[in-house]
């Protein structure tokens, strides 16, 4: 046998490889790439959320999760005794296809916030579970339950919003949306980096990004008294 080729016969068979195949099948692809592209279509060229001079959205990422992660976390499910078949994978594994709205100042969350969900109410989607906060900095977890948004505080300083979408209510189909700001994106690249699929177990690495989150969270603060500031002056130029 060459190095680096594995003969089918030497393939061992695992218990998520049906679960995979099913995912990769061009059918179950077309339905998550057809779903994904309307929800970032929804967040991209919606008008409410592109009002000049300042839009409500900075931009917007997609992403559809790539096989090795989806085994993996497969594989964590499993050892929690949840076993996923083809049959109950979109129900079972809810971020298989993802879209991240990033905005420039917490304020703007209010309009985000507002237009999702404006799109549940006309019956467009539906939700698979409440909306939710996931924070850890008292100002902002008030903020979110102001805007009727259950809120949970996470000992790993992670901070944003997530709604699960379905396009009605007989499909298990979802996309996880997450809303937050570009400041809570740059803490959330580089914790992903470091921590995703599995945490470092690196003491240093965890405090210096619990510090990060303490910048991040003064920058989101600063921004949002900027912009405040900004639309006061132009409303007093306007008198």
């Amino acid at each position: 046998m060459t190095l680096g080729y594995v003969e089918e016969k030497d393939k061992v068979a695992t218990p998520f490889d049906s679960v995979i195949e099913f995912y990769n099948d061009k059918h179950t692809q077309f339905l998550l790439e057809q779903f994904l592209a309307q929800v970032k279509a929804f967040f991209e060229l919606n008008p409410a959320l592109h009002t000049q001079p300042l839009p409500a959205i900075h931009s917007v990422k997609s992403r559809m999760k790539a096989p090795s992660h989806l085994r993996d976390k497969l594989e964590r499910k499993a050892q929690t005794g949840i076993v996923v078949t083809p049959e109950s994978l979109f129900k079972e594994v809810t971020d298989l296809i993802s879209v991240r709205v990033l905005h420039l100042y917490q304020d703007q969350f209010t309009v985000i916030h507002s237009e999702i969900i404006e799109k549940i109410k006309t019956g467009d989607w539906t939700l698979g579970e409440a909306p939710k906060a996931y924070t850890w900095d008292p100002e902002s977890k008030q903020f979110f339950e102001n805007q009727g948004v259950v809120t949970e505080v996470r000992d790993s300083y992670y901070t944003s919003v997530h709604y699960l979408v379905k396009p009605n209510t007989t499909n298990d189909l979802c996309c996880e949306i997450q809303v937050r700001t570009l400041f809570e994106e740059i803490w959330g690249e580089i914790d992903h980096a470091i921590n995703y699929p599995h945490q470092t177990d690196s003491v240093a690495c965890k405090e210096q990004l619990r510090v990060l989150s303490k910048l991040v969270s003064t920058g989101t603060r600063l921004s949002d008294s900027i912009f405040r500031s900004y639309n006061e002056h132009l409303e007093r130029s306007r008198d």
